[in-house]
């Protein structure tokens, strides 16, 4: 990460999480709109764009801020010491506001009104294990691509949210901030807010975890026998 103020960094998180929601949900709307009610077609229309514009974002954003635009990533570089709580803090706040703009911004691309609530119901327990496994899954990309290719980083996190859509229950929002807005998007993308918070819950709880076991995984130093 190249040296960069506080507000250069907090701009990209913003941006880039805005643009990341944007595409998210503007992709799942037109995908919706061309399937014909076809649900795997517009699967694979939301999925394929989230996926390319991930790698896009990370790489020109990563140098100015890591390119975090997810609450659990922040949290497991906090958790790991690797970014400080004044900066994970803030971090995290302009990724929600920025999520609820690209959120907002799809609808007026779209023609549909600003603010909604979603009437997509996505719960129980296999939705809760599929966040979970999500999320670890995303951090353990982040940081073995950290650890042995940090060059690849773009195209493994774009790679494996292409994959992770499909083989979880869930979709993978993995994702604090994507959660919380996709709530307020009565679309193909959205949740319904009572449905958020356990996908939050488990989102975090996998923060938590992975931060601590990949610094094992990932280590240099030897097991003691």
């Amino acid at each position: 990460m190249i040296a960069s103020s506080t507000s250069r960094q907090l701009v990209a998180e913003f941006f880039g999480t805005l643009l990341l929601l944007a595409t998210v949900i503007g992709s799942g709307i037109m995908a919706e709109r061309l399937a014909d009610g076809n649900l795997a077609i517009a699967l694979l229309g939301n999925t394929i764009p989230t996926g390319a514009i991930l790698y896009v974002l990370i790489t020109i954003f990563g140098p100015v801020s890591g390119a975090h635009f997810n609450p659990a990533v922040t949290l497991a570089f906090l958790l790991r010491r690797e970014i400080g709580f004044p900066r994970a803090a803030r971090f995290m706040f302009v990724q929600t506001v920025g999520a609820i703009c690209g959120a907002m911004l799809a609808h007026v691309m779209f023609e549909m009104p600003v603010l909604q609530l979603s009437q997509n119901i996505r719960s129980g327990p296999a939705q809760w294990i599929s966040e979970f496994t999500a999320t670890f899954g995303l951090l353990t990309v982040i940081f073995g691509g950290l650890r042995w290719r940090p060059e690849a980083v773009p195209t493994l996190v774009g790679l494996y949210i292409t994959a992770a859509y499909w083989f979880t229950a869930s979709t993978s929002f993995a994702n604090p901030a994507v959660t919380f807005a996709r709530a307020f998007t009565d679309s193909f993308s959205g949740i319904l807010p009572a449905d958020a918070p356990p996908f939050i819950l488990a989102q975090l709880a996998a923060a938590v975890v992975a931060s601590f076991a990949l610094r094992w995984l990932f280590s240099d130093e030897p097991d003691q026998e």
